[in-house]
C-alpha cells in the first residue's frame, strides 16, 4: 500500500502544471570520440541504443569517466555525436534543443541577483510571459520551503537552499526535458534525502521527462522508473533496470524487498565489471 505523508507534511496542491508535456528521447548507435591536445583520440561512448518514454524519470549510473555527462550534452545538443542519431520529441537533434533545462552539480547562481531574480532569469532570456512565470516562480519557491527567502541573495543561503533555487530556475520555464548532472552530489546526506523527496514531488506534479545522473545506486532506485547501468569507458549500456515500486517513495521504500533487489542487481553489475571490489 503506497505511503501517505501525515497531514503536517502535506502541501496543498499546486494550481500550476508544467506547460509542456514530457518529451520522448531516442538514441540509436550513438558513439562519441574526442580529439586530445596531442592529436590522439578518446572514445567516451560506444554504440548506445536507448529509448525513453515521454514523462519518464530515468537515471544513469556508472563509474567516473564512463561518459554520463557526455550523454547529457549529446541529448541537449550542446555537442554532436561522432556517429549515430539522437531524437528529442519528434525532431532529430542537430543543434541546441529547445524546451530543455539543465541542472548541474554546482548551482551556478548569479550572486548579484536575488533568489527570485535567479529563478526568473530563463524567463527573461527566453522572453516568456513574465506575469505567468512570476506566479510559477513564487509557487515553486513555496513548494521547496523558500517563500521567505525570495529577496535574499545566494550568499545568504546554505548549499541545499541554493540547489533548490537552481531546480526552481530550471522548472519555471516548463521544460519538456529536464537534464540533471549529479545535482545533489555536493550536499550532506540529510539535505540530499530531502532534495530527493522535493524533486520527486515536483516531477509527479509536472511529469517532465527527466534524465538524471548520479553515482548513488540507492538514489537512482529511489527516484527512477528505469535505471541505466553504464560500463567503464568507453561507456556502454550494461543493463537497464525497470522499477515499478509504488509512488510516492520515501524512507520507507528503502526497506522494501523490491528496492533491495534492484540495488543489489546494480551492485552486482559493478562487481562483475570490476568497478567495485569486495576484497
Amino acid at each position: 500500500m503506497p505511503w501517505t505523508p501525515p497531514d503536517r507534511l502535506r502541501r496543498p496542491p499546486s494550481p500550476f502544471r508544467g506547460g509542456s508535456a514530457g518529451v520522448p528521447i531516442a538514441l540509436r548507435a550513438v558513439t562519441k570520440r574526442y580529439k586530445t591536445a596531442r592529436g590522439g583520440e578518446v572514445q567516451a561512448l560506444s554504440e548506445l541504443d536507448l529509448s525513453i518514454e515521454a514523462g519518464a524519470f530515468v537515471s544513469i549510473v556508472g563509474p567516473s569517466g564512463c561518459g554520463k555527462s557526455t550523454l547529457l550534452m549529446l541529448v541537449s545538443g550542446l555537442i554532436p555525436p561522432t556517429t549515430g542519431a539522437i531524437r528529442v520529441g519528434d525532431r532529430p537533434v542537430k543543434g541546441v534543443v529547445d524546451n530543455v533545462a539543465i541542472v548541474f552539480q554546482r548551482d551556478v547562481l548569479l550572486d548579484w541577483r536575488t533568489v527570485l531574480g535567479n529563478v526568473l532569469l530563463p524567463v527573461e532570456i527566453k522572453k516568456l510571459d513574465p506575469s505567468i512565470h512570476r506566479a510559477k516562480a513564487h509557487e515553486l519557491l513555496r513548494s521547496v520551503g523558500l517563500a521567505e527567502f525570495e529577496e535574499k541573495y545566494p550568499g545568504e543561503l546554505s548549499g541545499g537552499m541554493r540547489q533548490r533555487v537552481a531546480i526552481c530556475r530550471a522548472l519555471v520555464q516548463d521544460p519538456g526535458l529536464l537534464l540533471m548532472d549529479e545535482p545533489f552530489g555536493a550536499l550532506d546526506a540529510l539535505t540530499r534525502e530531502q532534495m530527493n523527496l522535493d524533486l520527486q514531488r515536483m516531477w509527479l506534479r509536472d511529469r517532465n521527462t527527466v534524465l538524471f545522473i548520479t553515482h548513488s545506486i540507492e538514489e537512482a532506485v529511489l527516484l527512477s522508473d528505469r535505471v541505466v547501468v553504464m560500463s567503464p569507458r568507453p561507456g556502454r549500456i550494461a543493463d537497464v533496470v525497470n522499477n515499478d515500486l509504488p509512488r510516492p517513495r520515501g524512507a520507507h521504500t528503502r526497506s522494501e524487498a523490491g528496492f533491495v533487489e534492484h540495488v543489489e542487481r546494480i551492485r552486482q553489475h559493478f562487481l562483475a565489471l570490476g568497478v567495485l571490489s569486495e576484497t
